[in-house]
């Protein structure tokens, strides 16, 4: 990885002034793709699109697909519909063209795919468009060597060889009937030791682990990392053969997934980067800001409504940002565990039942050690009295819901198809911190 000083950023910044050509192709040579990538940050767009005039498409390709997104839309949109179509798509894989086209509006989408050459990619790119990303068909791409089960092992070897010709990676063989159904994986090894003389059916490993288009690409990932998988084939609902998922572009989905998680679980409800505008970055953190001030005024009501109380027992008071904090970080814990389950596949809707006892006996445990602690804290500040028996009592209470409520929330919101990792967030805290005042508050009138 090269390191980017702030001298070398100025030479190259002087380089670029000066349309060295030459200079420039020299030092962008010794430069991996994602050094580039990184490089192009320090840059201004006119000098972006300069730098990629000067590299080859092939690697020019690989570039585009390291940026950042924001970036990529900026240069693309900057770019010539025609030098995106023959100097970039025509060098990615179609996995990898149509995660670049998906970030186009329709009217250059089409724009693009009328000057790309190659008809048969078009096509494979227009068929892959029409899937939903967060699916199995939306990441696949359809660059793979597949064979006939029928074959034998010289034509085997003779159609892999021509097929490898146009591939960057193999991961593995398909096999499929003349129906082009899949029937197994083919292993390498198998190639070596059988006899030439075998037909590939009778050596293939059958009913290899595989997925439909329409699967969610959380489900793909989870089989990925089950079965120890660098490449999964993908098949539609007749089981034909339409496509491969490799291992790289889970490892994408599953990073882009868990950013979107942390924002929502942060109280942010939009993807946002640090190179995104003011405008951009307020639009997505002000509604969760705006709930949580809307959750405070509804405490501050509570609050209003057990006035006389809180002025007849001031140390009443003390103890409000214990309850509402004891609360919300209850909340989180609980939600933040059921979250993590229903993304791995530890957890599901079907065993459900079983987390919300589990959670309500670790809840038990945790009040009795919660509220006895502060009981015998505030029994040696102010003896026996009735704040020492409500905060306790209170925080007891208070545990117990935010436990149950921080375990419920995710596994209903995954129910009807809402992103658990809602719960994580502001919701659960506003949510505890209201309910928590009203249990103190009840509980202390109560004995009061």
């Amino acid at each position: 990885m090269t390191e980017f000083t702030p001298e070398y950023i100025e030479n190259f910044h002087q380089i670029i002034a000066r349309r060295d050509e030459p200079e420039a192709f020299k030092l962008l040579q010794d430069l991996h793709p994602a050094d580039i990538a990184e490089l192009h940050k320090e840059l201004s767009l006119d000098e972006a699109e300069f730098i990629y005039l000067l590299l080859d498409s092939e690697k020019a390709a690989e570039v585009l697909m390291e940026l950042d997104e924001d970036d990529r839309k900026k240069l693309l949109k900057h770019l010539p519909s025609e030098t995106i179509a023959k100097q970039y798509i025509d060098h990615l894989e179609t996995d990898d063209a149509v995660d670049l086209i998906r970030e186009l509006d329709e009217d250059a989408q089409e724009e693009i795919l009328s000057h790309i050459d190659d008809v048969d990619q078009a096509g494979d790119i227009v068929d892959l468009l029409k899937y939903d990303e967060d699916t199995a068909g939306g990441v696949m791409g359809t660059e793979m060597v597949v064979v006939n089960e029928n074959w034998s092992m010289p034509k085997c070897l003779e159609e892999m060889r021509k097929q490898a010709e146009e591939m960057d990676e193999i991961y593995y063989v398909y096999v499929v009937d003349d129906d082009f159904r899949l029937k197994g994986v083919f292993p390498l090894k198998k190639m070596i030791t059988s006899a030439s003389a075998s037909k590939v059916k009778h050596v293939m490993k059958k009913e290899p682990i595989s997925v439909k288009t329409d699967t969610p690409i959380e489900e793909v990932a989870q089989s990925f990392e089950k079965y120890n998988l660098v490449a999964m084939p993908v098949i539609d609902s007749i089981g034909r053969l339409v496509g491969r998922i490799t291992v790289d572009d889970i490892m994408d989905e599953v990073r882009e997934q868990a950013e979107r998680d942390y924002q929502l679980a942060s109280g942010i409800s939009q993807d946002v980067e640090t190179t995104d505008t003011v405008f951009a970055q307020t639009a997505a953190r002000l509604p969760w800001l705006l709930i949580g001030m809307a959750g405070g005024l509804a405490n501050s009501v509570i609050l209003g409504n057990f006035e006389k109380g809180i002025a007849a027992n001031p140390a009443m008071a003390l103890f409000i940002p214990l309850i509402g904090g004891t609360g919300g970080n209850v909340g989180i814990q609980s939600s933040a565990i059921v979250v993590q389950g229903l993304a791995n596949g530890s957890l599901s809707l079907r065993n459900s039942g079983k987390q919300i006892l589990k959670e309500t006996g670790v809840a038990l445990i945790n009040a009795c050690m919660i509220s006895i602690l502060v009981f015998i804290y505030n029994w040696i500040r102010m003896g026996s009295s009735d704040i020492t028996v409500s905060v306790s009592l209170s925080l007891f209470a208070v545990v117990i819901f935010a436990s149950i409520f921080g375990t419920i929330v995710p596994i209903t919101l995954e129910k009807f198809n809402i992103d658990p990792a809602i719960a994580t967030g502001p919701f659960i805290t506003i949510t505890n911190d209201i309910i928590g005042m009203l249990i103190y508050m009840s509980i202390s009138t109560a004995l009061f």
